[in-house]
Protein backbone atom coordinates (compact mmCIF):
# COMPACT_ATOMS: atom_id res chain seq x y z
CA UNK A 1 0.00 0.00 0.00
CA UNK A 2 1.62 3.52 -1.38
CA UNK A 3 1.72 6.21 1.64
CA UNK A 4 -0.69 7.94 3.16
CA UNK A 5 0.62 11.06 2.03
CA UNK A 6 3.97 10.89 -0.02
CA UNK A 7 3.51 14.93 -0.16
CA UNK A 8 4.83 15.71 3.57
CA UNK A 9 5.29 14.00 7.23
CA UNK A 10 2.30 14.48 9.37
CA UNK A 11 0.91 14.36 12.91
CA UNK A 12 -2.21 11.76 13.10
CA UNK A 13 -3.97 12.02 16.95
CA UNK A 14 -6.10 9.25 17.76
CA UNK A 15 -8.93 9.72 20.49
CA UNK A 16 -10.62 6.46 21.53
CA UNK A 17 -11.54 4.95 24.90
CA UNK A 18 -10.75 1.62 23.60
CA UNK A 19 -7.19 0.47 23.83
CA UNK A 20 -7.82 -2.24 21.05
CA UNK A 21 -8.68 0.04 18.64
CA UNK A 22 -6.57 2.33 19.64
CA UNK A 23 -3.62 -0.51 18.74
CA UNK A 24 -5.41 -1.62 15.23
CA UNK A 25 -5.25 1.85 14.32
CA UNK A 26 -1.90 2.55 15.45
CA UNK A 27 -1.14 -0.42 13.45
CA UNK A 28 -2.46 0.38 10.00
CA UNK A 29 -1.30 3.94 10.23
CA UNK A 30 1.87 2.62 10.59
CA UNK A 31 1.81 1.16 7.18
CA UNK A 32 1.13 3.74 5.41
CA UNK A 33 2.26 6.98 7.13
CA UNK A 34 5.67 8.78 5.55
CA UNK A 35 9.32 7.25 7.96
CA UNK A 36 9.06 11.51 9.38
CA UNK A 37 5.27 11.11 10.36
CA UNK A 38 4.05 10.57 14.16
CA UNK A 39 0.80 8.89 15.54
CA UNK A 40 -0.63 10.30 18.96
CA UNK A 41 -3.25 8.26 20.92
CA UNK A 42 -5.65 9.30 23.43
CA UNK A 43 -7.56 7.48 26.08
CA UNK A 44 -10.18 10.54 26.64
CA UNK A 45 -11.65 13.67 24.76
CA UNK A 46 -10.29 15.81 27.71
CA UNK A 47 -7.03 13.87 27.29
CA UNK A 48 -6.98 14.33 23.46
CA UNK A 49 -7.85 18.30 23.84
CA UNK A 50 -4.69 18.98 25.95
CA UNK A 51 -2.93 17.35 23.07
CA UNK A 52 -4.12 19.55 20.66
CA UNK A 53 -3.89 22.28 23.03
CA UNK A 54 0.04 21.88 23.15
CA UNK A 55 1.36 20.51 19.82
CA UNK A 56 -0.02 21.20 16.11
CA UNK A 57 -1.96 17.92 14.65
CA UNK A 58 -2.60 17.15 11.13
CA UNK A 59 -5.65 15.04 11.66
CA UNK A 60 -7.74 13.75 13.91
CA UNK A 61 -9.34 10.35 14.31
CA UNK A 62 -12.19 10.73 16.81
CA UNK A 63 -14.46 8.14 18.64
CA UNK A 64 -18.03 9.54 18.48
CA UNK A 65 -19.08 7.24 22.35
CA UNK A 66 -16.73 7.87 25.28
CA UNK A 67 -16.97 8.52 28.93
CA UNK A 68 -16.69 12.08 30.37
CA UNK A 69 -15.98 14.56 27.35
CA UNK A 70 -18.41 12.28 24.21
CA UNK A 71 -17.07 12.47 20.19
CA UNK A 72 -19.31 15.14 19.17
CA UNK A 73 -18.27 18.21 21.74
CA UNK A 74 -14.89 17.17 21.80
CA UNK A 75 -15.27 18.10 17.80
CA UNK A 76 -17.32 21.47 18.77
CA UNK A 77 -14.08 22.51 21.11
CA UNK A 78 -11.71 21.57 18.90
CA UNK A 79 -13.35 23.39 15.99
CA UNK A 80 -13.26 26.49 18.41
CA UNK A 81 -9.58 26.29 18.95
CA UNK A 82 -6.99 28.25 17.57
CA UNK A 83 -5.54 26.99 13.97
CA UNK A 84 -8.45 24.15 14.13
CA UNK A 85 -10.63 25.65 12.35
CA UNK A 86 -10.33 23.08 8.63
CA UNK A 87 -8.16 20.38 10.46
CA UNK A 88 -9.60 17.16 8.92
CA UNK A 89 -11.38 15.46 11.97
CA UNK A 90 -12.99 11.80 11.09
CA UNK A 91 -15.22 10.61 13.38
CA UNK A 92 -15.81 6.89 14.11
CA UNK A 93 -18.56 4.72 15.17
CA UNK A 94 -20.29 1.58 15.26
CA UNK A 95 -23.81 3.47 15.96
CA UNK A 96 -24.00 6.05 14.05
CA UNK A 97 -27.72 7.08 12.33
CA UNK A 98 -28.07 9.19 10.15
CA UNK A 99 -29.06 12.27 12.20
CA UNK A 100 -26.35 12.19 14.61
CA UNK A 101 -23.94 11.94 11.26
CA UNK A 102 -25.64 14.88 9.84
CA UNK A 103 -25.28 16.70 13.46
CA UNK A 104 -21.51 15.72 13.27
CA UNK A 105 -21.38 17.56 9.87
CA UNK A 106 -22.81 20.45 11.47
CA UNK A 107 -19.85 20.39 14.02
CA UNK A 108 -17.60 20.43 11.49
CA UNK A 109 -17.04 16.80 11.30
CA UNK A 110 -14.81 16.13 7.42
CA UNK A 111 -15.80 12.73 7.18
CA UNK A 112 -16.71 9.13 8.77
CA UNK A 113 -15.30 5.31 8.95
CA UNK A 114 -18.27 3.30 10.48
CA UNK A 115 -16.86 0.24 13.14
CA UNK A 116 -15.86 -2.66 12.18
CA UNK A 117 -13.39 -1.03 9.63
CA UNK A 118 -10.82 -2.57 7.54
CA UNK A 119 -7.40 -1.37 7.17
CA UNK A 120 -7.84 -0.39 3.23
CA UNK A 121 -11.12 1.94 3.83
CA UNK A 122 -9.65 3.77 6.93
CA UNK A 123 -6.20 4.05 4.73
CA UNK A 124 -7.93 5.75 1.96
CA UNK A 125 -10.58 7.95 3.86
CA UNK A 126 -7.67 9.43 6.10
CA UNK A 127 -5.05 9.45 2.60
CA UNK A 128 -8.19 11.98 1.11
CA UNK A 129 -8.64 13.91 4.03
CA UNK A 130 -4.34 14.39 3.83
CA UNK A 131 -4.55 15.15 0.14
CA UNK A 132 -7.30 17.79 0.36
CA UNK A 133 -5.72 19.19 3.34
CA UNK A 134 -3.08 19.28 1.62
CA UNK A 135 -4.04 21.28 -1.25
CA UNK A 136 -6.19 23.54 0.35
CA UNK A 137 -3.08 24.99 2.22
CA UNK A 138 -1.20 25.14 -1.03
CA UNK A 139 -4.39 27.05 -2.57
CA UNK A 140 -4.34 29.54 0.44
CA UNK A 141 -0.60 29.63 0.01
CA UNK A 142 -0.60 30.24 -3.29
CA UNK A 143 -3.50 32.68 -3.38
CA UNK A 144 -2.31 34.92 -1.10
CA UNK A 145 1.00 34.82 -2.90
CA UNK A 146 -1.12 35.94 -6.23
CA UNK A 147 -2.40 38.09 -3.92
CA UNK A 148 0.38 40.01 -2.97
CA UNK A 149 1.62 39.81 -6.73
CA UNK A 150 -1.33 41.85 -7.92
CA UNK A 151 -0.66 44.26 -4.77
CA UNK A 152 2.57 44.75 -6.16
CA UNK A 153 1.86 45.08 -9.57
CA UNK A 154 -1.19 47.60 -9.04
CA UNK A 155 1.44 49.88 -6.69
CA UNK A 156 3.97 49.59 -9.92
CA UNK A 157 1.12 50.48 -12.26
CA UNK A 158 -0.03 53.28 -10.05
CA UNK A 159 3.36 54.71 -9.33
CA UNK A 160 3.79 54.66 -13.11
CA UNK A 161 0.67 56.23 -14.02
CA UNK A 162 0.92 58.95 -11.50
CA UNK A 163 4.77 59.61 -13.24
CA UNK A 164 3.55 59.34 -16.76
CA UNK A 165 0.36 61.96 -15.62
CA UNK A 166 2.82 64.06 -14.08
CA UNK A 167 5.46 64.26 -17.42
CA UNK A 168 2.49 65.23 -19.56
CA UNK A 169 1.35 68.14 -16.93
CA UNK A 170 5.17 69.08 -16.93
CA UNK A 171 5.50 68.76 -20.61
CA UNK A 172 1.99 71.10 -21.48
CA UNK A 173 3.46 73.94 -18.96
CA UNK A 174 6.98 73.51 -20.83
CA UNK A 175 5.35 75.17 -24.24
CA UNK A 176 4.59 78.75 -21.56
CA UNK A 177 7.21 80.57 -19.78
CA UNK A 178 5.03 82.19 -17.78
CA UNK A 179 2.88 79.44 -16.06
CA UNK A 180 5.37 76.80 -15.75
CA UNK A 181 3.84 74.86 -12.65
CA UNK A 182 0.31 75.97 -13.60
CA UNK A 183 -0.89 71.92 -14.12
CA UNK A 184 0.48 70.72 -11.08
CA UNK A 185 -0.86 74.00 -8.97
CA UNK A 186 -4.23 73.55 -10.65
CA UNK A 187 -4.46 69.99 -9.54
CA UNK A 188 -3.32 70.81 -5.86
CA UNK A 189 -6.25 73.36 -5.53
CA UNK A 190 -8.70 71.13 -7.03
CA UNK A 191 -7.97 68.28 -4.80
CA UNK A 192 -8.35 70.67 -1.90
CA UNK A 193 -11.51 72.25 -2.84
CA UNK A 194 -12.80 68.31 -3.55
CA UNK A 195 -11.78 67.87 0.12
CA UNK A 196 -13.49 70.83 1.63
CA UNK A 197 -16.76 69.73 -0.43
CA UNK A 198 -16.59 66.34 1.62
CA UNK A 199 -15.69 64.18 -1.41
CA UNK A 200 -14.35 60.94 -0.94
CA UNK A 201 -10.26 60.25 -0.96
CA UNK A 202 -11.37 58.34 -4.86
CA UNK A 203 -13.14 61.98 -5.85
CA UNK A 204 -10.34 63.64 -4.67
CA UNK A 205 -7.97 61.85 -6.47
CA UNK A 206 -9.92 61.51 -9.84
CA UNK A 207 -9.98 65.49 -9.42
CA UNK A 208 -6.18 66.05 -8.95
CA UNK A 209 -5.54 63.75 -12.07
CA UNK A 210 -8.09 65.78 -14.22
CA UNK A 211 -6.31 69.05 -13.11
CA UNK A 212 -3.21 67.49 -14.08
CA UNK A 213 -4.07 67.34 -17.14
CA UNK A 214 -6.81 69.73 -17.63
CA UNK A 215 -4.59 72.06 -20.46
CA UNK A 216 -3.28 68.69 -22.02
CA UNK A 217 -4.68 70.42 -25.44
CA UNK A 218 -1.80 72.94 -25.56
CA UNK A 219 0.21 70.74 -27.14
CA UNK A 220 -2.09 71.55 -30.23
CA UNK A 221 -1.41 75.15 -30.11
CA UNK A 222 0.92 77.07 -31.48
CA UNK A 223 4.12 78.20 -29.48
CA UNK A 224 4.18 81.48 -31.26
CA UNK A 225 0.58 81.66 -29.91
CA UNK A 226 1.25 80.54 -26.35
CA UNK A 227 3.90 82.40 -25.75
CA UNK A 228 2.81 86.11 -27.79
CA UNK A 229 3.54 88.45 -25.52
CA UNK A 230 0.90 91.31 -26.85
CA UNK A 231 -2.75 90.69 -26.79
CA UNK A 232 -4.19 87.50 -28.90
CA UNK A 233 -6.11 88.77 -31.96
CA UNK A 234 -9.39 87.43 -32.66
CA UNK A 235 -8.24 84.53 -34.82
CA UNK A 236 -5.53 83.23 -32.09
CA UNK A 237 -7.80 83.16 -29.28
CA UNK A 238 -9.91 81.11 -31.45
CA UNK A 239 -7.17 79.28 -31.86
CA UNK A 240 -6.61 78.81 -27.96
CA UNK A 241 -10.21 78.15 -27.39
CA UNK A 242 -9.17 74.58 -29.63
CA UNK A 243 -7.35 73.54 -26.83
CA UNK A 244 -10.38 71.46 -24.62
CA UNK A 245 -11.31 69.76 -27.73
CA UNK A 246 -8.09 68.58 -28.37
CA UNK A 247 -7.25 67.49 -25.09
CA UNK A 248 -10.77 66.01 -24.51
CA UNK A 249 -10.00 64.49 -27.83
CA UNK A 250 -6.51 62.96 -26.19
CA UNK A 251 -7.66 61.99 -23.17
CA UNK A 252 -10.29 60.22 -24.64
CA UNK A 253 -8.24 57.21 -25.73
CA UNK A 254 -7.96 56.60 -21.61
CA UNK A 255 -10.83 54.81 -21.52
CA UNK A 256 -10.03 53.91 -17.61
CA UNK A 257 -10.28 57.48 -16.71
CA UNK A 258 -13.23 58.73 -18.56
CA UNK A 259 -12.86 61.87 -16.21
CA UNK A 260 -9.83 62.67 -17.52
CA UNK A 261 -11.52 63.98 -20.89
CA UNK A 262 -14.30 65.63 -18.98
CA UNK A 263 -11.92 68.15 -16.91
CA UNK A 264 -10.28 68.83 -20.17
CA UNK A 265 -13.36 69.73 -22.20
CA UNK A 266 -15.25 71.57 -20.03
CA UNK A 267 -12.92 73.50 -17.40
CA UNK A 268 -13.63 76.76 -19.40
CA UNK A 269 -17.08 76.60 -19.28
CA UNK A 270 -18.84 79.75 -16.76
CA UNK A 271 -21.41 79.20 -14.59
CA UNK A 272 -23.55 81.85 -15.93
CA UNK A 273 -23.42 80.11 -20.09
CA UNK A 274 -20.63 82.40 -21.60
CA UNK A 275 -17.93 80.24 -21.67
CA UNK A 276 -16.62 77.80 -23.84
CA UNK A 277 -16.70 75.56 -26.16
CA UNK A 278 -20.23 74.15 -25.38
CA UNK A 279 -21.98 77.45 -23.41
CA UNK A 280 -23.25 75.34 -20.74
CA UNK A 281 -24.88 77.16 -17.91
CA UNK A 282 -24.98 76.33 -14.10
CA UNK A 283 -24.88 72.26 -13.24
CA UNK A 284 -25.38 71.82 -16.71
CA UNK A 285 -21.31 71.94 -16.58
CA UNK A 286 -19.94 68.60 -14.97
CA UNK A 287 -19.24 68.81 -11.06
CA UNK A 288 -15.55 68.08 -11.70
CA UNK A 289 -15.05 70.87 -14.53
CA UNK A 290 -16.98 73.58 -11.86
CA UNK A 291 -13.85 72.54 -9.63
CA UNK A 292 -11.07 73.00 -11.99
CA UNK A 293 -12.19 76.13 -13.72
CA UNK A 294 -12.44 77.69 -9.99
CA UNK A 295 -8.66 76.41 -9.10
CA UNK A 296 -7.47 77.37 -12.34
CA UNK A 297 -8.75 80.92 -12.65
CA UNK A 298 -7.11 81.11 -9.38
CA UNK A 299 -3.71 79.93 -9.95
CA UNK A 300 -3.81 82.49 -13.12
CA UNK A 301 -4.23 85.12 -10.69
CA UNK A 302 -1.70 84.10 -8.78
CA UNK A 303 1.17 83.62 -11.78
CA UNK A 304 2.98 85.74 -13.46
CA UNK A 305 2.06 86.33 -16.55
CA UNK A 306 4.50 88.27 -19.89
CA UNK A 307 2.09 91.35 -18.84
CA UNK A 308 1.56 91.16 -15.46
CA UNK A 309 3.44 89.98 -11.85
CA UNK A 310 1.50 87.83 -9.33
CA UNK A 311 -1.90 89.86 -8.27
CA UNK A 312 -2.33 90.92 -4.14
CA UNK A 313 -3.74 88.73 -2.42
CA UNK A 314 -6.67 91.31 -2.40
CA UNK A 315 -7.18 91.66 -5.86
CA UNK A 316 -7.32 88.07 -6.33
CA UNK A 317 -10.15 87.60 -3.31
CA UNK A 318 -12.11 90.25 -4.55
CA UNK A 319 -11.88 89.11 -8.62
CA UNK A 320 -13.26 85.34 -7.24
CA UNK A 321 -15.43 87.01 -4.95
CA UNK A 322 -17.18 89.15 -7.94
CA UNK A 323 -17.16 85.98 -10.18
CA UNK A 324 -19.32 83.93 -8.06
CA UNK A 325 -22.49 82.94 -9.88
CA UNK A 326 -21.69 84.28 -13.28
CA UNK A 327 -17.66 82.73 -13.54
CA UNK A 328 -18.12 80.19 -10.97
CA UNK A 329 -19.89 77.72 -9.24
CA UNK A 330 -21.09 80.14 -6.24
CA UNK A 331 -20.42 76.62 -3.74
CA UNK A 332 -16.68 76.04 -5.20
CA UNK A 333 -16.05 79.58 -4.78
CA UNK A 334 -17.06 79.87 -1.77
CA UNK A 335 -14.48 76.98 -0.58
CA UNK A 336 -11.97 79.34 -2.69
CA UNK A 337 -12.42 82.22 -0.46
CA UNK A 338 -12.25 79.81 2.56
CA UNK A 339 -8.88 78.71 1.05
CA UNK A 340 -7.84 82.12 0.62
CA UNK A 341 -8.99 83.42 4.19
CA UNK A 342 -6.89 80.56 5.69
CA UNK A 343 -3.92 81.60 3.86
CA UNK A 344 -2.46 84.69 5.80
CA UNK A 345 0.84 84.61 4.11
CA UNK A 346 -0.05 84.07 0.80
CA UNK A 347 1.65 80.76 0.04
CA UNK A 348 -1.15 80.06 -2.33
CA UNK A 349 0.65 81.31 -5.94
CA UNK A 350 3.38 80.91 -8.00
CA UNK A 351 7.16 81.92 -7.07
CA UNK A 352 9.99 82.67 -8.91
CA UNK A 353 12.16 79.46 -9.00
Amino acid sequence: MPMIDELRDVTILVIDDDKFTQKVVGKILLNGLSSGSSILSALSGQEGLDIIGNRQVDLVLLDMVMPGIDGMETLRRIRAMDGYKDTPVIMMSGTMSSELEADAFRNGCTDFIHKPFTSEVISLRIQRQLRLAYLNDNLNEEVEKQTNLARERQKSNIKLFNETVLALAYTIDAKDAYTRGHSVRVADYSRTLSRLAGDSKEEQTQVYYSGLLHDIGKIGIPLSVINKQSKLSDEEFEMVKEHPLIGSKILSYITEFPQLSVGAHYHHERYDGKGYPEGLKGEEIPRLARIICVADAYDSMTSKRSYRDVLPQEVVRKQMFEGSGTQFDPFFCSLMLKMIDMDKNYQLRQFDD
